[in-house]
């Protein structure tokens, strides 16, 4: 897959945060990076040369970087329809 087409995944799965060029994810989505990690509360920066997830882990603040070309897969996580 193309950064493009990594990055349509990560806008359907965020909003914008105001203000800066960071996404929220969206209520009730959670998103897994190749297979690792699962994130629920975080915020994602789609930077030119690499994704940029951040979140809260306790009183400090957690930031995964991640090379677009190593990016194998991403799974969006919400609640059911039904």
């Amino acid at each position: 897959m193309t950064r493009a087409t990594w990055e349509k995944v990560f806008e359907y799965a965020s909003v914008p945060v105001h203000g800066t060029l960071s996404r929220k994810l969206r209520k009730g989505i959670k998103i897994q990076v190749n297979e690792g990690r699962i994130y629920e509360l975080a915020t994602v920066f789609l930077g030119e040369d690499f994704l940029r997830v951040s979140e809260l882990g306790g009183k400090e603040m957690v930031n995964t970087y991640y090379s677009w070309d190593k990016l194998v897969c991403v799974r969006t996580m919400g609640e059911s329809a039904d």
